[in-house]
């Protein structure tokens, strides 16, 4: 069973371990103070241990390390969806890209096919033109 002491808030709480595991022969330090993550929730903060339980001790360099690994998973999420932000706008401004040049496209073919319209009837109005003046020639000539 773990127990876990309340120290009081006036009360300084000091703390030493290691996360890897190996004892730590050395006396507490004066100014060492327990891993603490400020972005980390209130409620996911760890608790201090009980200094006379090993057990208590185990429990609290375990949820330290579950803790970071959880701090660290926390922020390669925010990273990926930053990434995933960046990525939507970029498939977003290629499907504009693509709209934009289907678009053309379509504007191309009629003013193509405009092109090809005008053409035609340029070359029937200059067939046109030169029946008249063989025309207007024989009247000339006739008269």
């Amino acid at each position: 069973m773990i127990r876990a002491a309340r120290v009081p808030a006036d009360r300084p709480v000091r703390i030493a371990f290691s996360l890897d595991g190996a004892p730590d022969d050395s006396p507490p330090e004066e100014d060492a103070a327990p891993p603490v993550l400020p972005e980390l929730d209130q409620q996911l903060q760890p608790l201090p241990p009980c200094q006379d339980s090993l057990e208590s001790m185990q429990v609290f360099r375990q949820h330290c390390q579950i803790a970071e690994e959880y701090h660290e998973v926390r922020k390669e999420i925010a990273l990926l969806e930053e990434r995933k932000k960046e990525l939507m706008a970029k498939l977003a401004q290629a499907e504009k890209e693509k709209v934009d040049a289907a678009q053309l496209a379509r504007e191309f073919e009629a003013l193509t096919e405009e092109n090809r319209a005008l053409k035609l009837a340029q070359s029937q109005c200059v067939e046109q033109l030169e029946k008249l003046r063989v025309q207007y020639q024989k009247r000339q000539g006739s008269s």
